[in-house]
Order: C-alpha cells, then structure tokens, then sequence
C-alpha cells in the first residue's frame, strides 16, 4: 500500500521532511477495523510530532491522525461496523498514522461519517470535534442547553480548527454567550460567521476590549493557542471561580498559583489520553461522533474545511505541514484520494 512518513525529524523545508512510502498492507488485530482511507487532514499535532518524535535509526514512522474512509475488513470482536460502512475518526497516537491507504483502528473511537458529507469535508472533522466536545463539557463544564446561562465564554484562537467547531457547539448546543479571539480581518468575519457574538483582538490587551462588550461575566476560557502568552491576561479577565481549559503546549511555565485568590480552577484536555489508556470510557469517542454526524447532518454544525491541498501524498503533506507551522491556516487543511 501507498502511504507518507519519516525517518528523521526534520524541518519541513528539508526534502526528506516526508516521504512516499511502499508498505505492507496490515492485519486488524481483534477489536480493529481496516479502513480504506480516502481523504485525511492535518491538524497541529502532526507537525508536533515529525518535529519532536524521531523513529528509530532505519525505521519510520507514519503520521496522520484525522481519516474519512470506508471498512474494508474487521477483527474477530468486532460489533459495531461491518465492510462497506463508511467512517470518521482521529486515530490513536499510539498507533500507526493515517496518512496510509489502508489503517487500522479500534472500533471505539470510530463514528459513522455523515451522510450528508464527502469524504473530505468529513476528514476535517474529527480530532476538533472531540476536543472542542470534551473541553466543553467534560473539562469546563458547560451545561448542553438552549436556556439562557448568565456567563461567557472566551475563546483564545477562535479561527483554528479546534476553535471552529468549539465557536459552534457552544453557539448551537449551549445558551452562554461567547467571544472569540483572532487578529486578522479573515480571521475575524470567520469566527463571526461560525457563530461567535464578538471578536476580540489577541494582539492587543484583552481585558479593556472584553469590558467594552459588556456580556455577561467571563466564567470559561478555552485557550487553544500560546497560553503562556496571554496566561497573566487571562487570569485578570477570570470571573471569580471561573475555569481555564487549554490545548496547548506553553513553551514557558505558567503558574497556576495565580489562579488561588480567584478560587479558579486549570484544566487540561488531551483527545489521546482514552485511547492511550484505553479508558473505560473509550467508546465514548464513537458516541460522541456518531452525535457530531447526527448534528451536521441535520444542519446544527457545518464543516471546518477551509482548503484542499490534492491527493495524499508526500510534496502535498509538506505544504499543508508549511501552512500549519506558519500559524496562518483558518479552519481545516485536507487532502483526498492517492497520487
């Protein structure tokens, strides 16, 4: 089978950053489907890793975490798929990537793609929408009703892809009103578009332009880019007992000490960490998508796709690794088919 990956952790501009790879087909283990993968995206952590997680000297490692595709076979304990389905899902990182024409996965991170999307626009969605869903609700809390809830949220990095899909499941499933940061003008006409009551801009302080607004007390944020950047900001714009969820990795420390006379609370969210661990609630993850699928398809939550970079292959895996790394992509990269 056809597939892309590494054998070194290099720049992307070094002509062996990726590579067309000739691999054996793989065998699902008990609980596995095989996926026929038809269109893929690329999300933040995939330029993470080539960067940081060199294979072993003279093996290589495949990346690619975010797959639409259609169930070629499956394991023994199979229950929930059968061939022919077809699928969405974000992988494990613990695994093989997707940027393979054939992947393996366990069924219980796996949802039914929508109907009502092509295999590209599908690809766009997964990783985001489980982490915007489990740092929502799981990790801040937010309550899944259409009543009026006398709070804000802040969105940190509300035109990535994680805050494209967070800007609609708290517009669309909650009653908290919300702003959204960016800095550019396209940034911002997006956010708004997707749902967000006010932009504000990241680049400037903060706090002067939440209190202009003058929306109810800002008691969630969701930093989802350079938090140890805005981190004292975001602290000062805090409601008493408020909670802050981040994605990210700070390059610095931030001191979550700050937070005590606030009584505030930290929170972490790590899509990975149930697969990883292969948490009780793992099948969580196929609920949750299968719930995404529900909701796009009647027409609640729309797709994050922003560019499609051809079919899946080295040279343009390297241009939409570029474009990720250059902090200046809106929504979702994706690419489709073999070439």
């Amino acid at each position: 089978m056809k597939a892309v990956g590494y054998t070194k952790s290099l720049p992307i501009d070094d002509p062996e950053a990726l590579l067309d790879l000739e691999l054996a087909k793989p065998e699902p283990g008990p609980r596995d489907l095989r996926v026929a993968v038809k269109a893929v995206s690329v999300n933040p952590v995939d330029t993470k890793v080539r960067r940081r997680a060199a294979p072993p000297a003279g093996d290589h490692k495949i990346l690619g975490y975010d797959a639409a595709g259609v169930v070629e076979a499956v394991g023994d304990e199979v229950t929930l798929f059968r061939p022919g389905d077809e699928v969405f899902y974000a992988g494990s990182i613990q695994r093989p990537g997707t940027n393979a024409e054939f992947h393996l996965v366990d069924e219980r991170i796996v949802g039914r793609k929508p109907k009502t999307l092509g295999f590209a626009e599908a690809a766009a969605l997964p990783l985001t929408s489980i982490t915007a869903w489990e740092l929502l609700f799981d990790r801040l809390g937010a309550r899944p009703s259409k009543a009026f809830d006398p709070r804000t949220l802040l969105i940190v990095g509300g035109a990535g892809g994680v805050g494209s899909i967070l800007i609609q499941l708290a517009r669309r499933l909650t009653g908290l009103s919300i702003i959204a940061t960016a800095s550019r003008p396209e940034t911002t006409k997006w956010c708004l578009e997707l749902g967000a009551h006010a932009v504000i801009d990241h680049s400037q302080p903060m706090k002067p332009q939440v209190d202009a607004l003058k929306l109810p007390p800002v008691s969630l944020i969701a930093s989802l880019t350079n938090t140890d950047t805005h981190f004292t900001q975001l602290i000062d714009i805090l409601a008493p007992q408020g909670k802050i969820g981040l994605i990210d990795d700070p390059v610095q420390p931030i001191n979550p000490m700050l937070l005590k006379p606030k009584s505030a609370s930290l929170h972490w969210e790590a899509m990975f960490a149930r697969s990883t661990f292969e948490t009780a609630d793992m099948i969580a993850q196929h609920d949750l998508l299968d719930e995404v699928a529900g909701l796009i398809d009647t027409g609640v939550l729309r797709t994050t796709q922003d560019q499609t970079y051809g079919t899946i292959n080295a040279a343009n895996l390297k241009r939409a690794h570029a474009l990720i790394e250059s902090g200046k992509s809106v929504g979702k990269v994706v690419l489709e088919g073999w070439g």
